[in-house]
């Protein structure tokens, strides 16, 4: 980090200990009991922001590996769908997230089975009132984004028990394993979060990824930008930008030469002819920005190669506010956003 670098929340030190609160909440998770009374149709997952992506995580390794589909909801209302066939799992950081508390009202209306994973607020007395089973996310986690391993453990852990999705706790096993690795390698010098961010800061960064994996590691890397580094970041995902967004660059190069930056990010669950697609984006890209970026996930297995992406975007955010002199933590304007809409 740079000298003098404020992180009056210690979201380096909530980072880089993804690895150890996966585990954690792995064991929260094998100690909330839980019974099905019938067979699932469908899973939702409720959550806006840094609760929601742990909802995008599951519904990508979910196209790999599950038999029935995974919706995530960030909006109040729930899908129409939603009844006794669904597994409803409402994640708020806080507790007391409007969206997920009012999605809440319906899940337990359509008699829906709902699982609540909440540092506690009004949803965890609503669960804790209903009786529902309630994985609680610890004290000291500084920020929702900061939260990732606790909220998104319990998902994998529980629908494996419900053999939704079997072999998740392997899954995690195999992820806490290679970010252990990656932390290991990011407190050394001239580690790949600190080259890329010093690649990007500065500019305007564009992440790419392949297929669902890479689509949300794309989003995590753009949202993070935009809150640890108080940046704008934006995403798209191979194949589909090959179908409209590549047509954008090459109008504007005066602008966007000087301004933007590209990410690729890859992995080993890649389509098809995605390395024939990147070469060919790369062809076109390359030209018009001020560099093109690539990072290469490991690790053994979907959700390990997935959060290894996530895991070195996050400390990559964390680099680039330091560059830029920037707190990381508190993210004043939502705070400001939150406060007018419960006003008004």
């Amino acid at each position: 980090m740079q000298p003098g670098f404020k992180d009056t929340l210690s979201m380096f030190e909530a980072a880089t200990s993804m690895p150890e609160q996966l585990s954690d909440a792995m064991r929260a998770a094998e100690a909330v009991e839980y019974s099905s009374d019938g067979r699932f149709e469908n899973v939702v997952v409720a959550g806006m922001g840094g609760s929601g992506i742990a909802g995008d995580i599951l519904a990508a390794i979910g196209g790999e590996l599950m038999s029935i589909p995974v919706v995530v909801c960030k909006s109040p209302q729930l899908p129409l769908f939603v009844g006794p066939g669904s597994l409803v799992f409402l994640l708020s950081f806080s507790g007391d997230t409007e969206e997920t508390l009012r999605a809440a009202e319906r899940a337990y209306s359509s008699g829906a089975q709902v699982v609540v994973v909440s540092r506690g607020g009004h949803l965890g007395e609503l669960a804790e009132s209903r009786g529902t089973p309630f994985v609680r996310v610890p004290e000291g986690i500084p920020q929702p984004r900061a939260g990732l391993g606790a909220l998104l453990a319990p998902l994998v852990i529980i629908t494996d028990q419900l053999g939704i999705l079997p072999g998740g706790a392997g899954l995690l096993t195999d992820a806490v394993e290679q970010l252990s690795k990656r932390k290991e390698e990011i407190s050394s010098e001239g580690n790949l979060a600190l080259e890329v961010a010093k690649a990007v800061v500065g500019k305007v960064v564009v992440v790419y990824g392949s297929g669902s994996l890479g689509a949300v590691a794309a989003q995590r890397w753009k949202t993070q930008i935009n809150e640890n580094a108080k940046a704008p970041a934006f995403y798209n995902s191979y194949p589909e930008l090959c179908h409209n967004e590549v047509a954008g660059w090459s109008s504007l190069g005066n602008l966007t030469r000087s301004s933007i930056a590209v990410v690729n990010l890859r992995h080993g669950y890649e389509y098809e002819n995605i390395d024939r697609r990147v070469e060919l984006v790369n062809q076109i890209v390359a030209p018009e920005v001020d560099k093109v970026v690539e990072v290469c996930a490991e690790g053994r297995g979907v959700l390990a190669q997935l959060l290894d992406l996530i895991f070195i975007g996050d400390v990559a955010s964390l680099y680039v506010a330091s560059l830029l002199g920037v707190d990381p933590g508190p993210v004043a304007v939502l705070d400001e956003i939150k406060l007018a809409l419960r006003s008004s």
